[in-house]
């Protein structure tokens, strides 16, 4: 489910919102921007970004109104370096989407599958279709920097025994053809979408029912649990926990929470209940979950 938290008030719905992405058009990035904004009467305009800093910087300077970062895999798990940013920038969480991800071959047109001798992809995206690869050992898979963009090299190269893994969207990007679709060893394969607003953007106003945040407590045995069960006397429903190290700190970790509530006073209320058990703590965002 994704929802529309650009089509804001103070935005003219006239106007097609910039949004960063990490990685090139054509990629996942692209296709959840796509979808998140389905709603707006306007498609947005994508800023590729190399770096996932690079996306949080653009935010931040204003060359984009937002962002679009995954924060989470159903297969591969959590994008570790993307909780950091969320900690160490004034940036806010106002919705999540879950897109559906597909594997598919693409090469050039005319370029039959048979012909193939490379195969070109993110890591990730190899490790999700390691059956398909292994039936076809004639071509060899070889990591690259970004699914789309495995497809943007092999066409701007004229590259016509490669092949890449990418969206469907990589290939009407760049004018390629899908030989073969839904390669990925498991359908049940979804990646989870962050959508970035500056901290002082206008809040947006959505039916909030998801809250994230980041908290480090006392370096004592105990204070974690102490914190946890605070959260769960104030009702909050906690769904996801993920640690992470504090930098310069051996062996103490910040620890991120996503939890569901009913109503902006039941968040309160475990937010009050649990700043009382943490040294820090710092709310990431409040939106409608996925």
């Amino acid at each position: 489910m994704f929802v529309d938290p650009l089509n804001a008030p103070e935005a003219s719905p006239t106007l097609p919102q910039t949004i960063a992405i990490q990685g090139e058009l054509g990629s996942n990035s692209h296709l959840a921007a796509l979808q998140m904004l389905s709603g707006h009467p306007m498609a947005p305009v994508i800023l590729p970004c190399a770096l996932s800093a690079e996306v949080i910087d653009a935010v931040l300077t204003g060359r984009a109104s937002a962002a679009i970062l995954p924060i989470e895999n159903s297969l591969h798990g959590s994008v570790a370096e993307h909780y950091d940013l969320l900690l160490d920038h004034p940036i806010r969480i106002d919705a999540e989407g879950l897109l559906r991800i597909r594997h598919n071959v693409i090469a050039a047109p005319g370029v039959a599958l048979a012909e193939i001798r490379h195969i070109l992809s993110h890591p990730v995206a190899l490790s999700q279709c390691r059956r398909y690869l292994a039936a076809h050992p004639q071509a060899v898979a070889m990591p690259f920097y970004d699914t789309a963009g495995s497809v943007k090299h092999l066409m701007q190269n004229g590259l016509r025994d490669t092949a890449g893994i990418a969206p469907a969207l990589a290939a009407e990007q760049y004018g390629a053809s899908v030989l073969v679709d839904g390669i990925e060893d498991n359908q049940e394969n979804y990646t989870r979408f962050h959508l970035l607003r500056r901290a002082d953007a206008p809040a947006v106003a959505t039916e909030a029912n998801k809250l994230s945040l980041a908290f480090a407590v006392a370096h004592r045995p105990g204070t974690l649990v102490a914190a946890l069960q605070a959260l769960a006397a104030a009702g909050a429903d906690l769904t996801k926990i993920e640690s992470r190290p504090v930098p310069g700190t051996p062996w103490e970790y910040m620890f991120y929470v996503d939890f569901r509530f009913t109503g902006a006073a039941a968040a309160d209320r475990a937010l009050a209940a649990l700043a009382s058990h943490c040294r820090a703590i710092k709310e990431l965002g409040r939106y409608a979950a996925a």
